[in-house]
């Protein structure tokens, strides 16, 4: 700026008044001796420009808070603005100007004294405050200028010339004003700038925004060095992989053909059958003919991968020596003799197709083991697969609720596979293997299907030779598989799906075969795994006895191998802590080391009073005695059942009752006994649930008992389902009721005379401890149990004696 300007603006400035002309700027920040081009398109932008005189180009330059408000308000403006100097105004094209503004100083907007037609302002011009010959300001100076060169070092849009600038400029205030506006930073960055009058603050915060601005762009540089390796990375493997496939294709070697072949010579050796090995050939030729690098080729490879590894021809030779396939049941698993008899007998009848036609096929029994938990359901499937010399694959049921579990996913969804039945074949790596379905009762259902449903054509003899996975799409025979399915409850399975399988029950063991199991298998399993031998321990029959009766209450032996285990974690500790040696466990010891009895078993009682009898019970954890008790009073014919009876033992109780009332005669009592005696009949114990029809001779024996005063027979328990007619039908769990009463100390037995085949299930030695009997009707009962009713007559044989019982 030349010296006469310079005296002709300060001429004006002194001349004028101190309201100026407001110009806000959207994204400009003006500092004072800065020149910048100024694009001017709003309307009152242009009117201030158009009226200003030509002997008074002083405006007031204002930055605006937020620059996309088009007509800010006096509050939406900062309070602080540079006084400057239009140098020369330009017409644009479009109706709008251009002008060359040089700040001059700062201000502060005071007032707003007029609004229209443009804003004008009184102003305050404010002065630099602190010593500008500071030895600190001095060294400050030279930081900023050392602290620029090197933001010029990295800054691609400012050059050497600009530090030149700086150099010519001595006094520090300038100096940073000269900085910051060089710079490329946010507005409310360089407002914060403009505002600081302390001039050693103000070269302080222009070194913090140069400092900050050199860490944005390196840091800026650094993610764009990043970014451009990997790209060039990614570009050079591009490039290598390209050379390297034209490279084997010169020789002959292209990977993509040799990867075709494989598959081709894969379903060649998969021997599949006509139809499948047509539908792969079909979808090798499609694989062909997609780019290795498209999603699709993935999917399809995954399809043919599956439909090369399925064992369509691969199958396991069965054993067929039924002695040693005997001995291996026997030395997996004691008991279970009907299971076992099954399954050789199944080997029987392959050894003898085989022998009139190898070629020839047999189909796999469906068998579903049904029985309580802990009896070797799953357990007896591996040991049939070893026995069988097959493969053994196991899926779990329980919780499934997905159709597409079973039957598979359409290959049309993203990560679509077939079902289980197909990978566990796949697993198996043979067509014919031991497939165990546990937990089938526990099936779900839900708005993706019913996967019992999707089970029948699995366990269908007629369809599963040609099973459709929804994946494969196409046949695959399982009728070489053998199908066993395990259930705890047979009442969930639906009755279509339970058509279809050969059930055989599991009824829990008994005590003795607890004893035999605990000997040979547990004991010696429990040994190993808590580091002892039998040099160690010994575990003696009444420990057992006292572990089965006194510390579990199951049909299986899953908590007797718990208690097992138990007692030998606690010999382990003693061995190491009392250096204690040779232990042998009785009865006593098992007290011991477990505390009291968690179960007390019924011993049947001695007392002799009239009205009490003792009857015998089926529960999922074996066989007990139970207990049926009648008392009378004074009243009017009432009947009360207590002991949380079922409908069905109560209606037993009603019909002994009914029975009794219209016998009177022959039991010898008076025919209106019951209009002033009211009978109350209780089941102990109060808190367990009882059902079933079996407790009716029972309930009869206790109601004779008590009208006539005379005791039952002591040590005597019974068990069948009465009719109003006064006969005694067959009732179930024979061997576990029988037994129960045997260790409860019974000596006498009265059974229904249809349960007398069920007599060949108990073993020998406890049937040579009691004494049978088979009763036909409900007087052969008293006849036995209370021998001393001496009026008792044996009722009139009806035709009931060639009633047919289901």
């Amino acid at each position: 700026m030349t010296d006469d300007i310079k005296k002709e603006l300060n001429e004006d400035l002194l001349d004028g008044t101190e309201s100026y002309p407001v110009m806000p700027l959207r994204n400009t920040v003006l500092f004072p001796q800065q020149v910048i081009p100024i694009y001017i398109g709003r309307d009152k932008s242009l009117k201030l420009i158009n009226e200003l005189p030509s002997n008074s180009k002083h405006i007031v330059v204002v930055a605006q808070e937020d620059g996309s408000i088009e007509d800010p308000e006096p509050d939406e403006m900062y309070s602080f603005g540079t006084l400057a100097v239009v140098l020369k105004v330009f017409d644009m094209p479009d109706n709008s100007k251009s002008a060359i503004v040089q700040g001059i100083d700062r201000v502060k907007i005071l007032d707003f004294k007029e609004k229209e037609p443009y804003y004008r302002a009184v102003v305050q011009r404010m002065s630099d405050s602190g010593s500008s010959d500071d030895i600190e300001l001095d060294a400050l100076a030279n930081n900023l200028r050392q602290v620029f060169t090197e933001l010029i070092q990295v800054a691609p849009n400012l050059s050497e010339e600009h530090t030149g600038m700086l150099s010519n400029i001595q006094k520090p205030s300038r100096l940073a004003d000269r900085a910051v506006s060089l710079l490329t930073v946010t507005n409310p960055e360089k407002q914060e700038v403009l505002e600081e009058l302390d001039i050693k603050v103000r070269v302080e915060k222009s070194i913090k925004i140069l400092n900050k601005e050199i860490q944005r762009i390196k840091l800026g540089e650094e993610i764009q060095t990043e970014v451009h390796d990997e790209i060039t990375k990614s570009q050079r493997e591009y490039y290598l992989r390209e050379q390297m496939k034209a490279i084997k294709r010169e020789l002959g070697e292209d990977e993509s053909q040799v990867e075709l072949k494989e598959i081709e010579e894969a379903i060649k050796e998969a021997k599949m059958p006509e139809e499948a090995e047509k539908v792969a050939l079909k979808e090798l030729d499609r694989l062909s003919k997609i780019p290795s690098q498209s999603p699709e080729y993935t999917v399809s490879r995954t399809y043919l991968d599956w439909l090369t590894e399925l064992p369509w021809s691969k199958t396991s030779q069965d054993s067929i020596d039924i002695k040693d396939a005997k001995k291996i049941l026997d030395e997996d698993h004691y008991g279970l003799e009907k299971v076992k008899e099954r399954i050789l007998e199944y080997l029987a009848v392959r050894a003898l197709k085989m022998k009139k036609d190898p070629e020839g096929g047999l189909r796999g029994p469906l068998l579903c083991f049904a029985g309580p938990p802990g009896v070797g359901k799953t357990s007896l499937g591996r040991s049939i697969a070893r026995s069988m010399n097959r493969e053994f694959v196991r899926i779990s049921l329980g919780g499934v609720r997905d159709e597409a579990e079973i039957r598979g996913h359409r290959r049309t969804y993203i990560g679509a596979l077939p079902g289980r039945i197909i990978q566990s074949l796949k697993k198996a790596g043979t067509n014919n293997p031991i497939f165990m379905l546990d937990e089938i009762d526990k099936l779900g259902m839900d708005y993706r299907g019913d996967p019992s449903s999707a089970l029948l054509e699995v366990l269908d003899p007629e369809q599963n030779s040609t099973f459709a996975d929804h994946y494969l799409e196409v046949d695959f025979d399982l009728s070489k598989v053998m199908f066993i399915a395990t259930a705890n409850y047979q009442d969930p399975i639906p009755p279509a799906l339970k058509d279809r399988m050969e059930i055989i029950d599991f009824s829990g063991y008994i005590e003795d075969e607890k004893v035999k199991i605990a000997k040979r298998h547990l004991i010696p399993k429990q040994l190993k795994e808590n580091g002892l031998t039998s040099k160690d321990v010994t575990l003696e029959e009444t420990g057992v006895k006292e572990l089965i009766s006194s510390y579990t209450r199951e049909a299986g032996v899953r908590n007797l191998e718990r208690e097992v285990a138990n007692v030998f974690r606690k010999i382990a500790r003693d061995k190491i802590e009392k250096k204690t040696r040779k232990v042998k466990v009785n009865k006593k010891k098992v007290n011991d080391y477990l505390g009291a009895p968690r179960f007390y078993s019924d011993i049947a009682e001695r007392t002799t009073k009239p009205g009490v009898v003792t009857g015998l019970a089926w529960t999922a954890a074996g066989g007990d005695i139970l207990f049926i008790e009648a008392s009378k009073m004074k009243g009017k014919g009432n009947l009360t059942l207590t002991g949380q009876l079922g409908d069905v033992m109560k209606e037993s109780a009603t019909a002994a009752m009914t029975y009794v009332r219209s016998h009177t005669d022959i039991l010898g009592f008076q025919d209106d006994f019951n209009e002033k005696t009211d009978i109350h009949v209780h089941v102990p114990a109060g808190a367990i649930p009882k059902d079933g029809p079996s407790a009716g001779v029972g309930m009869f024996t206790s109601i004779v008992s008590l009208l006539s005063g005379k005791s039952v027979k002591d040590k005597v328990a019974m068990t069948g389902e009465i009719t109003l007619r006064g006969n005694v039908l067959p009732i179930g769990g024979v061997k576990e009721k029988v037994t129960a009463a045997h260790r409860s100390g019974i000596k006498t037995i009265i059974l229904p005379d249809h349960n007398r085949k069920d007599l060949e299930d108990i073993p020998e030695h406890i049937k040579k401890d009691l004494e049978f009997h088979f009763a036909k009707e409900m007087m052969d009962v008293i006849d036995v149990a209370i021998p001393s009713l001496k009026n008792a007559k044996k009722s009139k044989k009806t035709s009931a004696k060639n009633k047919k019982v289901a």
